[in-house]
């Protein structure tokens, strides 16, 4: 008697199961393109399409968080203004970061979702629930994650992304429901 196999999830159904997602900034939430002021302060660009995603994300009850390789005190502000609570940056080495704030919040990697766009990227994205990337990524990103985006990074990757997740997750209308109210 052999023993089958079970069939590979569907990105959909990993996405349906997802109570974290975690998101890197540059080329994901902005467009990886680093701006230096006179004084040498590193200036980003972030998308509020993208950051309203995040929001609905947390108004469906799931947990968001960042992870970056880089430090810069403009994603501290992004982070503090989308009420982002988990935030890591200048990590080298993601996946340990990873797995401590699943230890964390007491979730499994297959509860949890990650979108990133390089080679770093990849330690996470191969080991988590959910994994998400953009069209700019290399093709030895955007060929081992379940889901890659048409937008752009930094310009509506992110909410494609989380638009994704919530209607996976089935509650796309029920989230937006509260902004079309008293339309008849």
């Amino acid at each position: 008697m052999s023993v089958m196999t079970p069939p590979s999830l569907t990105a959909i159904e990993k996405a349906a199961r997802l109570k974290l997602m975690v998101f890197d900034v540059d080329g994901v939430m902005t467009d990886g393109s680093l701006w230096f002021n006179e004084s040498g302060e590193v200036l980003k660009r972030f998308n509020v399409l993208d950051g309203h995603g995040i929001k609905l994300l947390q108004e469906a009850g799931i947990c968001t968080a960042i992870l970056s390789g880089r430090n810069s005190a403009a994603v501290r502000h992004r982070a503090a203004e989308l009420n982002i609570q988990h935030v890591y940056q200048g990590i080298a080495e993601k996946l340990p970061c990873f797995d401590a704030l699943l230890l964390q919040l007491g979730l499994q990697r297959n509860e949890a979702g990650f979108m990133g766009d390089d080679l770093i990227d990849l330690a996470i994205l191969s080991r988590c629930g959910f994994s998400a990337s953009v069209l700019e990524a290399p093709e030895a990103v955007r060929s081992r994650v379940d889901w890659v985006a048409s937008r752009p990074a930094g310009a509506g990757a992110v909410r494609q992304a989380c638009d994704f997740i919530l209607q996976a997750k089935k509650v796309f209308d029920t989230v937006i429901s509260a902004y079309i109210g008293g339309v008849s």
